[in-house]
Formats: C-alpha cells, structure tokens, sequence
C-alpha cells in the first residue's frame, strides 16, 4: 500500500519558452493527468484514465503550454524520508528494494512520466528537469528514483539497449534491486563496437538516457508490465554522483 501520509512539497511553478510547470495535488488536475498517462500508455486516441492508489499521496507535476493551458507532459512524486520507507513506493511492488532500505539520505520517486502521444519536443523533458533540479535543491532530496518505461512487450527490438544497461549502467551492489515480479527480462549480451552503444542510446527511452548521462544507475533486469504494455527497469540516481558541469548547466535553466 502507498504511503498514507505522503508528504507534501513547496509550492512550484516554472515557466520556460511556451511551456509552464507546476505542482498540484487537486483533484482536476490529477484526473488530467490521469488522462494523459491513459493516452500515452494505453491508448492514444482513447478516453480512460490510468489511476492507481499511488496517485492520492504522490504531488503531480503537469506541464502545460503557458498560452493555451494544452497538459503536454506529467510525472507524479513520491516524497520519502529515507529508505525505511522504500518499500511503501510505487517501484517496491516490482523490484526487490531491500538494500536501500539502509539509504539514510532523503529520497523522492519519480513515476509515470509521459508526453502528450505525437509531440515531439524536447523542451519538455528539459522544463522536467528544470522542476526537478529546483524540488532537489529546495527539499534536500539525496537520490532520485522511479521506472523507466520502454514500450511494448517485445524485448528484442531492445536487446542492444539492454546489453548496454548490463557492461555499464548496473547499480551498484550495496543498492542493487533484486528480482520480485515474475515476468522479466534478465540483461545479456556483450560487444564493444561504438556503433553498437550509440543505436542502444537511440533506443533508449529519452527519460532513462537523461538519468544515464548524469550518472544514473539500472537494475540487472526489466520487468514487463501487461497492463500498460510497457517493460521498465528500476532507475537510481544519487544527487552528489552527477557530473559537477552537468549539475550546473541544470541549475542554470532551472534559474530561467
């Protein structure tokens, strides 16, 4: 079961260019993501919504076109006090999270990140970002985590991606997640061709390749969800791991 006292963040919101986050924990606001997340995980041009017990403890994050009030992206938060909580998260009911139960550090889960199904701007994922370094300076939040979803069911057009996750980006073992759901796909393969690392960065989802270039981490395996018609993997990423130029070029958009 979530958290039944979820704790809630600062007020928020940022505008850049023609696009405007905020955070909110209203009710129509959380069936418009709610939406939205149905749209881009189920069913692009259908009407549902995709909700979850997670969604009444979590603060959401809408991002908005600034002119037209158009929701173009969400992602939802989960504020945690440490890692004794951990197993109270989202990401608990798939992995296997008992090594970070001893992180003593504050910790915020990540989830259910999505863009409006067609729009391709990368803006986006930067004004995400941009949120997300300000809700980590202002709250003191030590690692980041959440599911970092690739589409379909179908392992093998990732299969390269996955080799790729497995020579480099495995967590460490003092926070390794382990196996809990059934349904997974354990990492294999080996090759060290540069053509090979840069088509499995292509496939990549945008979100999960972010996390990656500041030093992010992955479990040693992905599980299939049937119900969204995903495959996730656990994604890590402690806050003094990122890059010092990286951690600076992120504060300075999150200053615009």
């Amino acid at each position: 079961m979530p958290l039944n006292n979820g704790s809630a963040m600062k007020p928020l919101v940022f505008q850049k260019g023609k696009y405007r986050a905020r955070l909110t924990r209203q009710v129509g606001d959380i069936r418009a993501a709610q939406h939205l997340r149905f749209r881009a995980f189920v069913n692009p041009d259908g009407e549902g919504c995709d909700e979850d017990a997670f969604d009444s403890t979590c603060t959401q994050v809408l991002i908005e076109e600034a002119d037209s009030g158009t929701l173009v992206g969400c992602f939802r938060l989960l504020a945690l006090e440490s890692g004794k909580v951990i197993p109270e998260s989202y990401s608990a009911q798939f992995y296997n999270l008992s090594a970070l139960e001893n992180y003593p550090g504050r910790m915020v889960e990540m989830g259910r990140f999505c863009i409006l199904p067609g729009l391709r701007d990368p803006e986006i994922l930067r004004v995400a970002w941009a949120v997300m370094t300000r809700l980590v300076d202002c709250e003191g939040f030590e690692m980041m985590f959440g599911c970092s979803s690739f589409a379909g069911i179908d392992a093998a057009p990732y299969r390269v991606a996955f080799t790729q996750l497995k020579q480099h980006h495995i967590a460490p073992k003092r926070w390794r997640p382990r196996q809990k759901a059934k349904e997974v796909v354990h990492f294999a393969g080996n090759y060290d061709c540069q053509a090979e690392k840069r088509r499995a960065m292509r496939v990549m989802p945008p979100l999960l390749r972010t996390y990656l270039l500041m030093g992010g981490w992955v479990s040693d395996h992905a599980v299939v969800d049937r119900g969204l018609r995903t495959m996730h993997v656990f994604t890590g990423l402690e806050v003094k791991s990122v890059p010092q130029g990286r951690a600076q070029v992120l504060r300075a958009v999150a200053r615009q």
